[in-house]
């Protein structure tokens, strides 16, 4: 039964993960593609809708963690708390070299997720390999 329950979560996280991303790519590149960027109204609508999207993704990523085994739960949470560690200190370094003008050129705003994402996946895999 647990592993119904997983692969059910799984599905739900699948599916709600792609809605929020397609939700992003219309309010990123809807301005631009779909109206007139003076549309001011369609571009708030879309934003509004991936942030209602968003959230019905962190309850299904709370789902499914619930649904995960007790070591599969302790491998994610630890390797999602070494991903916002890094991203805190990482991103308020930033922030704070910048500020003091230490900063050469301007970083793109998705470097920050991207490594995140890179250190998720180290962190994950390492957290796998400890508890073999």
């Amino acid at each position: 039964m647990q592993a119904h329950n997983e692969i059910k979560a799984t599905t739900r996280l699948v599916l709600w993960t792609l809605a929020w991303v397609a939700t992003l790519a219309l309010a990123k590149f809807g301005p631009q593609l779909l109206w007139d960027p003076p549309q001011r109204v369609a571009s708030w609508a879309a934003v509004a809708v991936n942030l209602a999207v968003g959230v019905g993704w962190i309850v299904a990523f709370i789902r499914f963690l619930r649904a995960l085994d007790e070591l599969q739960r302790k491998i994610m949470q630890d390797a999602l708390a070494v991903t916002l560690g890094v991203g805190w200190v990482v991103g308020f370094s930033y922030v704070v070299a910048d500020a003091a003008d230490l900063v050469a050129r301007d970083v793109d705003i998705a470097a920050l997720p991207a490594l995140m994402g890179v250190v998720f996946m180290i962190a994950f895999v390492v957290g796998k390999v400890r508890y073999r």
